[in-house]
């Protein structure tokens, strides 16, 4: 049975969303690397400290692990036995972020250890919006030779789209 998952993919796939479902449905606890490396403030931690704070909640014996930081991957990615990518279109990553990113600003509701994104920011050269256009073929070129360094031992799943994705969640728990 599957106790330690991480799920990967571009900003606004859909990994947070994922991982919380796979939270409720197996009952593991749900881990965002976003939440540990962002202070308030949109404050990055110190990699020493990240690192320390992924190391100790990836000790658990369950867990969902939500994030793609390449500073943590070898803890995380190690002591993982199900890594999962979302690796969908551009379009539709695309589309879910630029959704979810104009929702938060328009609400405020609160991300990455109570964070707010804002219409300022997203105008800013750190908005969400811009880490997309910058990480995305990054991510599409570097994640098959990192998961290749992983695979053994391990489930890697790859969703090329969320109907992929949605089959794979319907089958888990049974």
């Amino acid at each position: 049975m599957m106790q330690r998952i991480v799920i990967i993919g571009s900003t606004g796939s859909g990994k947070s969303t994922l991982a919380r479902a796979i939270s409720t449905k197996l009952g593991i606890p749900q881990i965002e690397l976003d939440d540990l490396h962002w202070s308030p403030g949109w404050i990055e931690i110190p990699d020493s400290e990240f690192r320390a704070l992924v190391a100790r909640d990836t000790a658990q014996a369950g867990w969902v692990v939500s994030g793609n930081y390449s500073v943590v991957r070898d803890i995380v990615w190690e002591r993982a036995n199900t890594i999962v990518w979302l690796n969908y279109s551009f379009l539709t990553t695309a589309k879910q972020l630029i959704g979810r990113t104009f929702r938060r600003s328009r609400t405020g509701e609160p991300c990455c250890n109570g964070n707010r994104e804002t219409w300022a920011r997203q105008l800013s050269r750190d908005s969400i919006l811009l880490w997309l256009l910058k990480s995305y073929g990054r991510n599409r070129r570097s994640f098959p030779a990192a998961l290749a360094q992983y695979e053994a031992g391990r489930t890697v799943l790859i969703h090329r789209t969320a109907a992929d994705t949605q089959r794979w969640l319907d089958t888990l728990g049974r």
